[in-house]
């Protein structure tokens, strides 16, 4: 078999559908495997994982060397960032397990495996692609949601750590007891212990809460919207309407 009906047999065997599909299904079959380990299973089961370990290691091995193979140009494969990031899963993903001091780095690598579905499935690319491009403007929201949180951790600790030293005893105690309000875990205890002392607290928490989990959430939210919005296709311009004459006998 020639180079070119070569490479043309794995171009199709690419662009197949059940080729691709067979993919997916391994990789959420090899997540499975990974997950089914952090179990106390028998002996048995857990040869029969190892075995399904390296079944999958030379699929995925053999599967990128199609994706290789079916390129003009084999640098052609790593124009694309996803080729890269793929290859460099599969990759990682032979180190061997053993006794080795590396048994650790290999398995916790084996966890990226379910991160191949990205490169096979094109609504999650986008997803990634916009969340990417989100974080510089996420990242000014994120700023100035810390210097709310300084704020208001260095006020609750100058008023609240007489009160409770465990939760605002210094700054940084304050910022972590404020995550907690935040996420409005039990964060009632915390207000209602502060009142007892102070009883118009109450705005202090409110007032905190609503810059944080409503409006700088929601903007992170927006700006993550806006950016796959932008991320779309344009839609194609609607086709000209054109009266038609009529022709009365």
């Amino acid at each position: 078999m020639t180079g070119a009906r070569l490479q043309a047999v794995l171009l199709t065997l690419r662009g197949n559908k059940i080729f691709e599909w067979g993919t997916i299904s391994v990789i959420l079959l090899s997540s499975v495997s990974v997950g089914a380990k952090t179990y106390a299973i028998a002996p048995a089961l857990t040869l029969a994982l190892a075995a399904l370990d390296s079944a999958v290691s030379v699929y995925f091995v053999l599967e990128i060397s199609v994706r290789m193979g079916a390129e003009e140009r084999l640098r052609d494969f790593f124009k694309s960032g996803w080729n890269n990031f793929d290859a460099l899963i599969v990759a990682a993903s032979l180190i061997p397990l053993d006794d080795s001091e590396y048994v650790l780095l290999a398995r916790l690598l084996r966890l990226f495996r379910v991160m191949r579905l990205i490169v096979f499935i094109p609504q999650l690319r986008a997803l990634v692609a916009a969340l990417l491009r989100a974080i510089p403007r996420i990242g000014y929201v994120a700023l100035m949601m810390f210097v709310i949180f300084y704020i208001y951790a260095a006020l609750g600790s100058l008023l609240f750590a007489p009160i409770n030293n465990t939760l605002w005893g210094n700054i940084g105690i304050a910022m972590i007891t404020l995550f907690r309000v935040a996420t409005l875990e039990d964060w009632t205890d915390v207000m209602y212990e502060t009142m007892e002392v102070y009883p118009l607290s109450w705005a202090f928490y409110l007032s905190f809460i609503f810059l944080n989990a409503f409006v700088f959430l929601n903007m992170m939210i927006g700006v993550i919207i806006q950016v796959m919005h932008e991320e779309q296709p344009a839609p194609p311009p609607p086709k000209p309407w054109r009266r038609r004459s009529l022709w009365l006998r």
